[in-house]
């Protein structure tokens, strides 16, 4: 398998994933998305949130460009605004990377933030900012079940590249 076929096939199952777990906690009570639970952020929406965030400052650094949002310093958090944000996020996303050639994803990205200085190539910020999503979105399903929620969808990498996929229609 090509990088590139890589990258793309893994920027579309985070859309798919992404897509999944949100049209699952569209179906829950607003409340349960608020809910104060321990974790890395205090509630399912916060989180929601933080996935948001990190994907387009991903998006942004892989692209080159400035990032034209400041959702790290939200304070206050609009359900909607972050449930199709983080798909149309994730969409752009995946647009962009099917956009790259094997080169494209081997040239060397710099990143320079108050946490972290360097450069690595294109698709190893890529591959960072998808897994990224996919840690959070466990840690979602995780903070569900404390919430009484135990009907998570599959949002595994290989149940979408062996069942799944088939099944997308664009």
């Amino acid at each position: 398998m090509s990088l590139k076929k890589l990258m793309t096939n893994s920027a579309d199952y985070n859309v798919w994933a992404n897509k999944t777990l949100i049209e699952w906690l569209r179906l829950k009570p607003s409340e349960v998305l608020d809910m104060e639970i321990a974790s890395s952020y205090s509630s399912i929406l916060k989180t929601l949130n933080h996935i948001w965030a990190v994907q387009e400052f991903w998006h942004a650094v892989v692209e080159e460009s400035e990032l034209t949002s400041n959702r790290f310093n939200a304070e206050k958090i609009d359900t909607e605004e972050v449930l199709n944000g983080i798909i149309s996020q994730s969409e752009a996303m995946a647009k962009y990377i099917a956009t790259l050639s094997e080169e494209d994803l081997l040239a060397k990205v710099q990143v320079d933030t108050p946490w972290v200085k360097g450069e690595m190539p294109r698709y190893e910020f890529i591959q960072h900012g998808l897994n990224h999503s996919t840690y959070h979105r466990g840690q979602i399903i995780t903070m569900g079940h404390h919430t009484g929620l135990h009907d998570a969808p599959t949002t595994d990498y290989n149940y979408y590249n062996m069942v799944a996929k088939m099944s997308i229609s664009y």
